[in-house]
């Protein structure tokens, strides 16, 4: 039997075995089919990341234009776009564009993004892979007694956390980067820690890096339990890990996975664009929504 499975006009290969799937035969434009944009938003929600190779055609504006077929692109509440473009965020290694946190995109805010659409512009000839992880096994993966506690919690996220501990050999430019940039507006938002996926229906762990601790406990059991529910994300059984080339496309369901850019290739060039999709607010087992906490993320959420 061939591990190659039909998806109406897409043809997939798992990667992983619990998330991740590589699309052999489609060319990724503004001008693709319905039939064809369908497919894929169908299958992005059972692998939860897709890949894409030799996506050389694709430029900035093709990249955003086929982005708004699957979503509406919103530009990043604090990093400036690219010059040009109306959405692109650009990754470039050279000047701090390093992800290598596990995270969910933009989760400080309440309605984040709901997909990433990523293409790789330079690569490394070795390092700078990117994993995921599948929230949703990990959920499941929980013991009963930790997913009755997890549906019972909430979390604040922001982006106003100290970078420097959670990454080693950190550069002063990278820190004085992310205070002035990333976090030059602080914003801060309380999710449920199990939120409910708007069309698959899954629970997924709602966690990562901008975690700032848990509604009603101390910064020292939030940190404790954080670990323990965070463990369960990143375990390998969850995970799927690409090997980017120039030319690559990868789409991920932001409200299903975090991920993580590996920052093993030293002082070689990586260079990354990325166009995200407005989201929805998440809402968590018992029906209550997340809501804003600082000014901005509220004046945000009122948009």
């Amino acid at each position: 039997m061939s591990d190659t499975r039909q998806h109406q006009a897409l043809d997939i290969l798992p990667v992983g075995g619990r998330i991740g799937a590589e699309v052999t035969n489609v060319f990724l434009t503004p001008e693709l089919e319905d039939s064809v944009i369908q497919a894929i938003e169908t299958a992005l929600y059972e692998h939860k990341v897709l890949f894409f190779r030799n996506q050389h055609h694709l430029n900035d504006a093709s990249q955003e234009g086929f982005a708004a077929r699957l979503g509406r692109p919103v530009p990043h509440p604090t990093v400036p776009v690219r010059d040009g473009s109306s959405y692109l965020l650009e990754l470039d290694s050279s000047r701090g564009g390093r992800a290598n946190a596990w995270h969910t995109d933009v989760t400080f805010v309440p309605a984040y993004p709901k997909a990433s659409i990523l293409r790789a512009v330079v690569s490394p000839e070795a390092g700078g892979d990117t994993v995921w992880a599948n929230t949703a096994a990990a959920y499941e993966s929980l013991p009963e007694p930790l997913k009755h506690l997890a549906d019972s919690l909430r979390a604040v996220h922001t982006n106003a956390y100290d970078y420097a501990a959670t990454r080693s050999n950190v550069r002063e430019e990278d820190v004085a980067r992310h205070r002035n940039v990333f976090a030059s507006t602080v914003y801060e938002t309380e999710h449920p820690v199990v939120r409910v996926h708007p069309v698959t229906g899954e629970r997924h762990l709602l966690l990562g890096q901008f975690v700032k601790g848990f509604a009603g406990l101390s910064s020292s059991d939030s940190r404790r339990l954080f670990e323990i529910l965070q463990d369960h994300v990143t375990r390998l059984e969850n995970t799927v890990r690409w090997r980017w080339q120039a030319g690559d496309v990868a789409i991920w369901d932001n409200r299903a996975t975090q991920h993580y850019a590996v920052n093993d290739y030293g002082d070689r060039h990586r260079v990354m664009r990325r166009v995200t999709l407005d989201g929805d607010v998440p809402v968590g087992v018992d029906g209550r929504p997340s809501r804003a906490l600082a000014p901005a993320a509220a004046a945000l959420a009122a948009e």
